[in-house]
């Protein structure tokens, strides 16, 4: 968990911010339906080779809301295993 220690900014800055590799990762439970504060920043990390997927790794707006943007795979897997554990702590 220290390695993701939570910061708030901007969410269309911190998305971008992922993508173009200031920022390992970045996560958000919220739906992204009708948002567009998600939408650029969400195709800069595709176009960078991002993971971009959602809360519970299924393609974006599929299932549950949220968004993992993650800068490589083990990242990735790193941050749906910690929302994984919350989940079974029920929080």
């Amino acid at each position: 968990m220290e390695r993701f220690r939570p910061r708030v900014v901007c969410t269309s800055l911190a998305v971008a911010w992922v993508a173009a590799g200031r920022r390992a990762a970045y996560v958000t439970d919220g739906h992204l339906n009708d948002s567009v504060h998600f939408t650029s920043g969400i195709a800069l990390c595709r176009a960078a080779g991002c993971v971009v997927t959602g809360i519970r790794g299924q393609p974006l707006h599929t299932g549950p809301g949220g968004l993992v943007a993650a800068a490589d795979h083990g990242t990735h897997a790193a941050l749906l295993s910690i929302i994984g554990n919350q989940g079974k702590r029920g929080g």
